[in-house]
């Protein structure tokens, strides 16, 4: 028998005072139209730090000492139709310090890029980042969330 497997990926939420940075995605295929933080799969091999690091350079052109990466939560989450694409582990981290100004690396797959204060996102945020988001504005989030489950 298959063992069961879930799709880890890491997120990074950079923080400029009470802003963080979100893209708007385009041309991807998921949530299209939606605002979201730097983000991606954990490829074979890499660590989620890796992962988070890699990510948030390749999409929006910063690097992060790993020690300025500040864990937040993980996220298990289902999309609730048994398939194995809709079953995830989200890593999320903080950051507020970096090198570079961050700019839109990725114009096939986003089509904006820009700072929103916590408390004015924009709309329509994807939901599971909403929801972290909202926790980094009321100051709690618990160490793990699962969604999606009954």
């Amino acid at each position: 028998m298959d063992r069961f497997q879930v799709i880890p990926a890491a997120y990074v939420v950079l923080r400029r005072g009470d802003e963080v940075l979100l893209l708007l995605r385009a041309n991807t295929g998921y949530m299209d139209g939606y605002w979201a933080v730097p983000a991606g799969h954990v490829e074979q091999g890499e660590s989620v730090l890796t992962a988070a690091l890699r990510e948030v350079r390749e999409e929006v052109g910063v690097k992060i000492d790993p020690a300025d990466l500040v864990p937040v939560t993980a996220m298990h989450r289902t999309g609730g139709n048994g398939l194995p694409i809709d079953e995830r582990v989200d890593f999320f981290f903080t950051a507020s310090r970096w090198e570079g100004e961050p700019r839109l690396m990725e114009p096939d797959k986003a089509a904006g890029l820009d700072w929103y204060s916590l408390d004015k996102l924009p709309d329509p945020v994807v939901p599971h980042e909403a929801r972290v988001l909202a926790g980094l504005r009321s100051g709690g989030l618990p160490a793990v969330i699962a969604q999606g489950f009954e």
